[in-house]
């Protein structure tokens, strides 16, 4: 029988980091990854990452139809191979800000401080350019300026100056507000993902075992709650069983919606719900898969008056002549990591911004439609910190059988304004003179520049989608309900700990990896001393 000082579940972007550190310390450690390896070009070319969502290197939730949300299901995209969202997401470099922290402290996460966070931040970041007092230069994370900026990115950036939004060099700095050109986890021209950067360094030592395509079904623990062990399927059907050194732990980094359902299959969880399907009971732990957050955006569609969008250049000999280029120079458009340009502005008239936009040199769809025809920019307010909250159960014991997920989309109506606010700043920036020389019509939500409210909010209802930031289903604090504590133990249990989204007592203020990456960076600490 193998053992091992620690399993980690999910070969993700918090999977990646913390094995990187536990097997520098010279642990015995096991990293085992649902999906397959990170080996595809279209990972590691940042601007093909659209061409690898829908593969076997993504999982897709599906909710069920969501009443406030026009009655449509909602779906949440995910990381299915090493790297996890650092491998398939935009690449797009932000932590947040200082208030959102505070913020988790004042919900009972003592010990997460602002300058506790910042310290994990800049120990993971290797920056290109800034340094101290809020960055790092030495860290496996390789954050840059992309090297390449497409014509409606930058037409954006400067339209948005002329609707009155500062210009911001830097979102991770003094101030998140403003807009500008985002920082990406990328390097020489390529992905820098946790399992190109984390893993690389340390997947050849003698202590570390990785394995992938191995579907983890159950935790194994013992009389005393004590988590001995794991049990895992691997693509050919063979159900594997790997079991711990005493005293060793499992580290559960699988993600915001695999996370707890693996808490659930293994008898922790809502008592009556776990009872319900025959599943015995190892600990109760009632908030397991409750408080639901994902951020939500609206796509602002604007034509443009000659093809200059992203349109066509997957195609024939201008596909091959941008990948000769990347191949050969680690350069060009494939450098791109296509979400360029953005920002944050608050609508409220305070100090926090709770709008951010992601801007897309092309008219793009979702995954449950298509997107319009022809050439385009996008542009999509998304809102940061919403009071929505959603849950997920499961549907029976079978660990195979999906989820049933209510995502709770635009369930507050005070969501749906703030998204309203964000639409209607956008189309103001569609017609701001650096974009209107170049853009023909405004195709949605609608081609007048007088819209009824009414409208507006149809329009929010009927095309928010997510940003594929789902946290929150295995809440931090250090109250007993929280399902992990401030040390991200699981409560109620022995040798089992969580380091992903799943434990953000509340959603930050902006994309996701980044916070997970200091998560797993803390988890490590922790562990270690």
């Amino acid at each position: 029988m193998e053992k091992y000082d620690y399993i980690v579940v999910g070969g993700g972007s918090g999977g990646c980091v913390i094995t990187h550190r536990l097997v520098n310390a010279g642990k015995k450690v096991l990293l085992l990854e649902d999906g397959p390896a990170d080996n595809s070009q279209f990972i590691h070319m940042p601007a093909t990452f659209i061409k690898v969502i829908g593969t076997e290197r993504t999982v897709i939730y599906e909710s069920e139809p969501q009443t406030a949300a026009a009655n449509r299901k909602t779906f949440v995209p995910q990381g299915r191979t090493l790297g996890g969202g650092s491998s398939v997401n935009a690449m797009v470099y932000i932590r947040g800000t200082q208030a959102d922290y505070e913020d988790w402290v004042k919900q009972g996460c003592t010990g997460w401080e602002w300058d506790k966070v910042l310290a994990a931040f800049k120990k993971a970041e290797g920056h290109m350019r800034l340094s101290a007092p809020y960055h790092g230069v030495d860290g496996p994370l390789k954050v840059s300026d992309t090297r390449y900026r497409h014509p409606l990115s930058l037409a954006f950036v400067k339209a948005a100056q002329e609707s009155g939004i500062p210009y911001n060099d830097d979102f991770n700095g003094k101030n998140q507000a403003g807009i500008g050109f985002y920082h990406t986890t990328t390097f020489n021209g390529q992905r820098g993902s946790t399992a190109s950067t984390y893993l690389e360094a340390v997947k050849h030592q003698p202590n570390l075992t990785i394995r992938t395509g191995c579907y983890v079904s159950r935790l194994i623990f013992n009389k005393e709650k004590h988590v001995t062990g794991l049990v895992y399927q691997q693509t050919n059907g063979t159900t594997v069983e790997v079991v711990l050194q005493a005293g060793g732990e499992i580290i559960l980094a699988a993600g915001a919606l695999s996370t707890p359902k693996i808490l659930m299959l293994s008898g922790i969880g809502p008592g009556a719900h776990l009872q319900s399907l025959g599943i015995p009971i190892v600990h109760a732990s009632e908030n397991v898969g409750q408080n639901f957050q994902d951020h939500l955006e609206v796509s602002v569609y604007g034509r443009t008056k000659h093809p200059i969008s992203l349109l066509g250049n997957d195609k024939g000999l201008t596909a091959l002549k941008h990948g000769i280029q990347w191949k050969l120079f680690r350069t060009g458009l494939l450098t791109s990591n296509v979400v360029e340009s953005g920002g944050f502005v608050d609508t409220t008239g305070g100090n926090r911004p709770d709008i951010q936009f992601h801007t897309l040199p092309t008219l793009v769809g979702d995954v449950d439609r298509e997107p319009i025809e022809g050439h385009g920019i996008s542009i999509n307010p998304c809102h940061l910190r919403p009071a929505s909250r959603g849950y997920m159960q499961l549907r029976s014991a079978d660990p195979k059988a999906p989820i049933f997920f209510e995502s709770g989309a635009l369930q507050v109506q005070s969501d749906v304004e703030t998204l309203k606010k964000g639409v209607s700043l956008a189309r103001q920036i569609l017609r701001a003179p650096s974009l209107s020389h170049l853009i023909s019509e405004e195709l949605r939500p609608a081609k007048q520049a007088e819209i009824t409210d009414e409208a507006l909010e149809a329009h929010v209802r009927t095309h928010a989608k997510t940003v594929y930031h789902p946290v929150g289903t295995c809440r931090m604090g250090s109250d007993e309900q929280s399902v992990v504590d401030t040390q991200l133990r699981v409560r109620g249990v022995h040798g089992l700990r969580i380091c992903d989204a799943s434990i953000m007592p509340t959603i930050v203020s902006g994309n996701t990896n980044a916070p997970v990456v200091m998560i797993a960076e803390r988890c490590a600490e922790f562990i270690l001393n």
